[in-house]
């Protein structure tokens, strides 16, 4: 793309306003557009070697470190929706109180 030459110096304000503004939604635009080309090609490395991305990355925050050193197991499940567990640290999730509320066993809920 060819640049168009400007001279800020004779716009106004509200020029200026909805040129910064648009130049946040390119680059919004831009970064997006890159992002994907970034994770399409790393996907694509990975199944080179015979892995999904997602293989590579289980495991990993988004910082590259470990995830499994800062956090414990899960101990307790959700009986009605297995995907919701915790950890038996820390809050108390909301359906786990509801379950001792109705008398529950806390065992009944383990894992």
């Amino acid at each position: 793309m060819k640049a168009i030459p400007m001279n800020l110096e004779k716009m106004t304000r509200k020029e200026l306003e909805t040129l910064r503004r648009d130049v946040e939604r390119a680059m919004q635009s831009v970064s997006k557009r890159e992002l994907k080309a970034a994770r399409e090609a790393a996907a694509k490395a990975a199944a080179e070697h015979g892995y999904s991305l997602a293989e590579l990355t289980e495991g990993t925050t988004s910082k590259g470190k470990s995830g499994s050193a800062s956090r414990s197991p899960a101990k307790y499940a959700n009986p009605s929706d297995a995907t919701q567990t915790w950890t038996g640290k820390g809050r108390q999730p909301n359906w786990y109180r509801d379950e001792m509320k109705k008398g529950t066993d806390p065992s009944k809920l383990e894992i």
